[in-house]
């Protein structure tokens, strides 16, 4: 069973990664602006995953006699002055999304909660993944420049991206 400062603290997380979605998603429609189709793919799955992080947070809750208590949703931004600062603003997102999980890993730890703790481990791996993407494209997109030629090659090859189920961890 959840402890209530627990429970607290994951519902908070359900609404970030709810908001993650969001901005991911307010993301794509920048990116379709700009006649972008690669980018905002590449921001669908995003959008995706987030979903699915949200999701999982919220069976964990239920799944431990919680109650999951949700919360309106912040607006995203809607407007970035290239693609290149959408990334970097991703980046900087996924940073503190980390940040989040490590204090509710933290959180758990003080609570002598080992079933969160160990649920919590999938994320913090996670997370190394998602800053690592963002910050790859945000540093491509830095070493083309204003670069138009390039920037098309980026975004047919980020448009192949597809969402893909995540795989259980071991010994779920």
């Amino acid at each position: 069973m959840l402890s209530k400062k627990m429970e607290n603290a994951l519902n908070e997380q359900v609404n970030r990664e709810f908001f993650s979605a969001y901005l991911y998603l307010s993301m794509v429609a920048y990116f379709e602006s700009l006649g972008l189709p690669g980018f905002a793919q590449w921001m669908r799955v995003q959008t995706q995953e987030e979903m699915f992080h949200a999701m999982k947070i919220y069976d964990h809750i239920n799944s431990r006699n919680g109650r999951v208590l949700l919360k309106a949703i912040d607006a995203p931004e809607t407007k970035w002055t290239s693609p290149k600062a959408a990334f970097d603003a991703a980046y900087e997102h996924e940073k503190f999304i980390t940040g989040s999980i490590n204090d509710l890993v933290t959180a758990a730890r003080k609570e002598n909660d080992h079933a969160t703790d160990a649920f919590l481990q999938w994320y913090v791996t996670e997370q190394v993944e998602e800053e690592q993407n963002a910050s790859t494209i945000a540093n491509q997109l830095k070493l083309i420049g204003d670069s138009s030629n390039s920037l098309l090659m980026i975004d047919r090859e980020l448009g192949a991206r597809v969402f893909t189920m995540p795989a259980a961890p071991s010994g779920a």
